[in-house]
């Protein structure tokens, strides 16, 4: 089973940053009234549909968590440590919890014991403990737990070098401001208009700070919280109340801060700038007097090359370079460049996480001179990677390659995502300074906008020498406005997506995972799934994405009858064969991004990137089963074939049951699966089974006109609703559907 869901709130505001720390727009979970008042028209569509759906409800389905608060939001390296979960939606039987990456570990510390009358009792609040090794690299952390409705939603931790200290409720004066020690990592929360939190320091020697501020970047995960945080901070004269250093917007929303004090008393105050709060509005905010890395230079370096890196930042001593050795292999084999992030060493510190590109692509610097016109551009060759800065305002940075008339050439800027200042804006310019073709914020897996740009596939008109030109689109610059450039000849590539990052089975049922295609540089062949990491019990149907304009695949998994709880992260790739005139086959591969879906104003349906998707097995539900009368069919153009579909529900469980074989969400279909010219025929098939009914059918139609396909896997949902804002989705055994020739 794959619970879905999605959420109904009024519009309300943004956050004042109108960015991510990845770049992409906070806006992706608009709050204008436009939208709100489109998706409140097809609320209000559907609302009638939706009564005669849940009118006879037995008892309610019951719903993974969504994990909405951690707290404190940091642990320590090499500590162990006690926190409080917050979700929406019981946490009872939680037993298990998973943490990206090394280092850190999980578990929860919560006795699950049934209430004095034998109930389960709801709950929504319980105590986790971290265990964090000396030796994990710090940075933020995705956690999920798991118990007898699968998994939960993702939450995230904040792994910090320095102690941690939480918040005292009464800190919310001056007068009242909690003394606390430097340098340690501050955990509290704005959680109601008007909240502003104090906390004092004194300073015994001349020294400089460093205050990192995490609460706007750690909400986007959040399944559904609609409104962020928009923190500010300040340092105070804790005698005379006078301000003497503020921050606002530095990473996305959240402010960053470095400050030289003299001996004395002094005050932090932290707050929303636009004195509102929220119970979910957690902080870490941390005080180091260790040196910051934001960026370093150059941003790009060759795989397998230890390269000198200029560490750009905060309270630095010195500007000693430091040496990094590069990986000689990359992740993934197709790409020519990844991001990862490193932990350096300068001036006796193990500094912050940061993060750098690895390329196999020659890489040139940007050197020293003026390049800031296409007549002083500087040669590149094709293919190749640049790594070059912003040095000052209003500089321009130009870079000429030659090219003959109908190559296809992608260039893509990576800065923004990798925590650059730089908004870039790239263009092609031909010999004579003519603009041919321009980007500015770009798209990620097809679904999100970020700010870095990408021209993707553009066709050379004629042979001659071409300019490369980038700037920031406001034309600002400075140390910190670093950018790798990726020029490469365009072949056709993949890339794929999975809609969500969890799957819940209870044993002896199936689950459908979904992964979309994003079709690159022409790209129009097919692409096989393939699945690794399943627990025990659990096994999968690998389906395909068709070639041609098909975006969708489906695997099914299957847990056993006898399948005990149990959860894995798993990994998702696809594979393709591809073959172009007069050339050897070559073999693509592309391993899928987990998308956490996220929801917005008037009921939208979002996604946000997460670090794994996870499989568990429950307890069993309230569906069972779900039974085909078909297990493959054939179609004929003109066609049409009833399948025949029946539910094994729970003893007494009586709530209405939608079935489809479309993932969709209001107007939007997420996942399609089914061969292109086939259709579902509506007024010939029974979806709604209502009350006790168990027995309903599907009938699939054929276009005269549909192209033949061999063996394309769909399968059949049956889709229960949770509340208003919810749905739970159950799946079938693959579906196997052919297109016969005329």
């Amino acid at each position: 089973m794959v619970s879905s869901s999605f959420a109904i709130h009024q519009p309300e505001r943004a956050p004042k940053s109108p960015f991510s720390p990845a770049g992409e727009k906070v806006a992706a979970r608009p709050n204008e009234g436009a939208y709100a008042a489109r998706n409140l028209r097809k609320i209000l569509a559907l609302f009638v549909l939706f009564v005669a759906l849940t009118a006879s409800t037995a008892h309610a389905q019951r719903s993974y968590p969504m994990l909405m608060n951690l707290s404190p939001t940091a642990a320590q390296l090499g500590e162990t440590s006690e926190h409080t979960v917050e979700s929406r939606y019981s946490m009872f039987g939680a037993n298990q919890v998973l943490v990206s990456g090394d280092g850190v570990t999980g578990e929860v510390v919560t006795p699950m014991e049934l209430d004095k009358d034998g109930k389960e009792p709801a709950l929504t609040e319980i105590k986790l403990k971290f265990t964090v090794a000396a030796e994990a690299m710090p940075g933020v952390r995705d956690f999920r737990i798991i118990g007898p409705t699968g998994p939960s939603t993702i939450g995230q931790i904040v792994i910090t070098r320095d102690p941690v200290i939480v918040e005292d409720p009464k800190n919310d004066t001056q007068q009242t401001a909690q003394a606390v020690t430097v340098p340690s990592t501050l955990c509290g929360c704005v959680e109601k208009a008007e909240d502003v939190d104090f906390y004092r320091f004194v300073i015994q020697q001349p020294t400089s700070l460093t205050f990192h501020c995490l609460a706007m970047r750690l909400e986007d995960r959040i399944h559904d919280l609609q409104t962020h945080v928009d923190p500010l901070i300040a340092i105070r004269n804790a005698k005379t109340g006078s301000t003497l250093a503020a921050a606002d917007n530095n990473f996305a929303a959240d402010p960053f801060l470095s400050y030289s004090f003299e001996p004395g008393e002094y005050l932090l105050e932290v707050r929303d700038v636009r004195y509102q709060g929220n119970k979910y509005w957690n902080y870490a905010i941390e005080v180091s007097n260790r040196p910051f890395v934001s960026q370093v230079y150059p941003a790009v370096v060759s795989a397998g090359q230890t390269t000198s890196l200029q560490l750009v930042g905060q309270n630095f001593a010195d500007a000693v370079p430091v040496e990094y050795p590069a990986p000689a292999t990359l992740p993934n084999p197709n790409v020519e460049s990844c991001t990862i992030d490193i932990s350096l060493t300068a001036t006796g510190n193990v500094l912050n996480p940061v993060p750098v590109v690895v390329t196999n692509l020659p890489v040139v610097v940007e050197p020293d001179g003026d390049n800031n016109t296409f007549a002083s551009a500087i040669p590149v060759m094709l293919p190749g990677a640049i790594s070059g800065r912003m040095e000052i305002e209003s500089d321009i940075d130009c870079y000429a390659f030659d090219a003959k008339k109908d190559q296809q050439i992608s260039v893509e800027v990576l800065a923004r995502r990798n925590g650059s200042a730089l908004d870039p804006i790239v263009r092609i310019l031909n010999d004579k300074g003519v603009q041919l073709v321009e980007n500015d914020d770009m798209r990620q897996w097809g679904r999100r906008t970020i700010q870095d740009s990408k021209i993707e596939n553009w066709k050379v008109p004629a042979d001659g020498r071409y300019t490369i030109e980038i700037r920031d689109v406001h034309l600002r610059g400075g140390a910190e406005f670093v950018y790798g450039l990726e020029v490469i000849q365009a072949t056709p590539q993949f890339e794929l997506v999975m809609d969500s990052d969890k799957s819940w089975l209870t044993p002896g049922s199936c689950a459908a995972l979904f992964v979309r295609i994003v079709r690159l540089n022409g790209f129009t062949g097919e692409v096989q799934l393939q699945l690794d990491g399943l627990p025990e019990g659990v096994t999968a149907t690998c389906g395909k994405i068709l070639s041609d304009k098909a975006t969708d695949g489906c695997i099914v998994l299957e847990a056993a009858a006898d399948a005990k709880p149990i959860a894995s992260n798993i990994r998702v790739t696809g594979t393709a064969v591809l073959i172009q005139d007069g050339q050897e086959p070559v073999t693509l591969t592309a391993v899928a991004q987990p998308m956490q879906e996220i929801y917005m104003p008037g009921g939208g349906r979002s996604h946000y990137p997460v670090s794994m998707h996870t499989v568990a097995v429950g307890q069993p539900s309230d569906i069972r089963d779900v039974k085909l009368s078909l297990s493959e069919i054939t179609l004929k153009p003109g066609e049409s074939v009833k399948v025949d579909v029946e539910l094994l529900r729970a003893d007494g469980f009586d709530k209405n049951v939608t079935l489809d074989v479309l993932y969709q969400h209001l107007s939007s279909i997420f996942a399609n699966t089914l061969p292109a010219g086939v259709t579902i025929d509506a007024k010939n098939s029974q979806t709604l089974l209502t009350g006790t009914n168990s027995k309903g059918s599907l009938t699939l139609t054929a276009a005269k006109d549909a192209t033949p396909i061999d063996r394309q896997q769909c399968c059949v949902m049956a889709n229960v609703s949770i509340n208003f804002v919810m749905k739970a989705t159950y799946s079938s055994r693959p579906l196997i559907i052919t297109v016969a020739a005329p």
